[in-house]
């Protein structure tokens, strides 16, 4: 039975839900009853549902992610170019006696670049190839044109520390990627968990409803019964009253019912991406195929499959990237940079590129901290601890990890027999109501045996679709956790491919 606050948020809850649709929709009648098998609505919610729109998304984000991180190791061929430059401005410069003097600068310039770079994954170095072009015009009455040409220049530039970010990116990149197709698979069996518990809280509403309208149709015939006994004095008067208020009961049971059946309809809909008009019948599903498991098999495939196995495994490296990067700050630092090309100048851009002449840079940058206060030390500290609070919560974790795997084995493997009792359960129930019954129409018995035997043949019946609710939830909880399909026996898969487009 519901309370009366109950009641109430579902009444809340069927306004709302009149006042959201448009009015063209609340015109149309709804279509024919559809049936829909537990695994009907599993693969609609995995081809439509909001739910598993929301993964693939998630999914294609770690993809395009993936990609950026392999296109660093790929050449890159860049143009940057600045048309026009124009500057007009009174500019100071020093004469030969060392007084100053100012004239007027009046020029346009334009440049252009052309860069091909290539990143050194096992150095963390940059490798370059470059050619430029300026031309400089100035303006004014001594107007004058130059060019100033580098064809090629080759260059090469590299850091100098304990700290490779490229090299760091080769080991946690392909894992990260790894772990995302294993989180979007899932992903798309936590979607299947979901449309399991909707569609049983659909199937038990619509079994409530049937229960409903069965107990007001029976109490119906018995008040009336109970009203013809009262009157030719078999039965007292506090009886009658009981049966009245057993009826009153039923039917007010009957419309909470009603109510809870579109409640459970609108929710499971929304979850589908259905609209208003798709009216929504369920079938009763068999229980699932697989009767037990082995929690050393569950364990294996869980150790190869488990996306949370590979998110502990980066959280260590992605920690241990940390320790290596302060270390790398504390102490001495170097860049080099090297370059060798060809340059020249003229008046005329075809004699820009005529008899061009070498040039070569060399550059050694240092950084080699004196006194800084212990600061490089507590970055060093603070990630070494930082790494050790990881290693321990990741060692947690995993016992936590293996401990709850074992339980969920425990109670799938009990299933089948919570089932069987349930079913059982239901049988007596309703053979004990039809022989209550029967008594009570005969004068054995009173309405309060009758009602109790009522309360028992329903409860029974709800507790049986629950135990089944129950068995299906608990092979898909182990399905997500193992990624793995125990009824096929192989690993769960997609194309993922297809996922991306």
């Amino acid at each position: 039975m519901l309370n009366k606050d109950n009641v109430m948020s579902r009444y809340t809850l069927l306004f709302f839900m009149a006042v959201s649709f448009p009015f063209s929709a609340i015109a149309q009648q709804p279509t024919a009853l559809e049936n829909y098998s537990l695994a009907d609505v599993i693969k609609l919610a995995k081809d439509q549902s909001p739910d598993a729109y929301r993964a693939k998304n998630s999914f294609r984000a770690s993809y395009w992610g993936f990609r950026t991180y392999k296109a660093a190791f790929l050449p890159s061929l860049s143009l940057n170019a600045t048309v026009p430059n124009f500057n007009r401005s009174i500019i100071k410069y020093q004469l030969s006696d060392g007084t100053y003097s100012y004239i007027e600068e009046n020029s346009n310039s334009a440049y252009a670049n052309m860069s091909l770079n290539q990143n050194i994954g096992l150095t963390g170095g940059n490798l370059y190839v470059s050619s430029d072009l300026m031309r400089t015009d100035q303006l004014g009455s001594d107007r004058s044109t130059s060019y100033l040409t580098t064809p090629v220049m080759l260059g090469f530039k590299q850091p100098i520390s304990g700290y490779n970010s490229l090299r760091w990116q080769r080991k946690i990149e392909p894992l990260k990627y790894e772990e995302a197709k294993r989180r979007y698979l899932q992903d798309m069996e936590n979607v299947s968990i979901k449309a399991v518990n909707l569609f049983f809280s659909l199937l038990i509403a619509q079994q409530e409803l049937e229960v409903a309208q069965i107990n007001y149709a029976n109490t119906d015939t018995l008040y009336k019964i109970a009203k013809g006994r009262f009157n030719i004095g078999t039965i007292a008067e506090n009886d009658l009253l009981q049966m009245e208020l057993s009826f009153l009961n039923a039917d007010k049971a009957l419309n909470e019912a009603k109510i809870d059946l579109e409640v459970q309809k609108y929710k499971l809909r929304s979850f589908l991406g259905f609209n208003d008009n798709v009216n929504i019948q369920l079938s009763l599903p068999d229980p699932p195929t697989v009767k037990e498991l082995g929690f050393i098999d569950v364990k294996e495939k869980v150790g190869v499959n488990n996306p949370d196995l590979l998110l502990y495994q980066r959280q260590l490296l992605e920690s241990q990237e940390k320790v290596a990067q302060a270390r790398s700050q504390r102490g001495f630092q170097a860049n080099i940079s090297a370059s060798y090309g060809l340059t020249q100048q003229a008046p005329e851009w075809s004699n820009a590129y005529d008899r061009p002449q070498n040039q070569q840079q060399v550059t050694l940058g240092l950084q080699v901290p004196i006194l800084d206060w212990g600061l490089g030390k507590g970055k060093v500290k603070m990630a070494q601890s930082n790494m050790e609070l990881v290693r321990v919560n990741v060692q947690q974790s995993i016992v936590d990890f293996d401990q709850q795997l074992l339980l969920q084995v425990m109670k799938y493997n009990i299933e089948d027999e919570q089932l069987y009792i349930a079913t059982k359960a239901d049988t007596i129930a309703q053979k004990r109501y039809e022989v209550t019954k029967q008594r009570f129409l005969i004068g054995k018995i009173t309405v309060l045996d009758l009602n109790v035997a009522q309360n028992e043949k329903d409860a029974a019946k709800i507790s049986y679709l629950n135990a089944l609710e129950s068995y299906w939830s608990s092979y898909y909880n182990l399905q997500a956790v193992a990624l793995y399909d125990f009824s096929k026996n192989k690993p769960l898969d997609t194309d993922f491919d297809l996922v991306i487009k």
